[in-house]
């Protein structure tokens, strides 16, 4: 299993269990929202809500001149929770991808494989009457 360092700082114990997650922002601070996909009987949360304040970025160049307006941003650790999980979800949909792929994949084999029984059976048929 890989090492997720900023989840595990913010107390995820089970990173694989996560489902999705949503970002919200109200009034400079950013609410990350994770969704656990918990086996049945489980009395561990469903969800859970972390809150990261933005932080104020320096003007920087001309901007910095004079009465610059002031920049939030969002927190570098808000960013990097979100690199891992982009990691995680991104791998789980690549997987249910490669899923799909193959169950079509089987699919179209199955189909291919009834016609070619079909036509073969009508073969023999037409033998068998001659």
């Amino acid at each position: 299993m890989k090492t997720y360092p900023r989840l595990s700082e913010m107390g995820v114990v089970n990173p694989e269990q996560i489902a999705k997650f949503s970002i919200n922002s109200i009034n400079y601070i950013d609410y990350l929202r994770l969704t656990y996909a918990r086996p049945k009987g489980s009395l561990l949360p469903v969800r859970r809500t972390y809150e990261f304040p933005r932080v104020p970025k320096k003007p920087s160049g001309e901007s910095a001149k004079g009465d610059a307006e002031v920049v939030m941003e969002s927190n570098p650790a808000l960013r990097d929770a979100l690199q891992e999980l982009q990691e995680i979800v991104g791998a789980k949909a690549a997987k249910h991808d490669t899923v799909a792929e193959m169950r079509d994949e089987l699919r179209r084999l199955e189909e291919e494989f009834a016609t070619r029984s079909e036509n073969l059976q009508t073969l023999i048929d037409k033998l068998e009457k001659s």
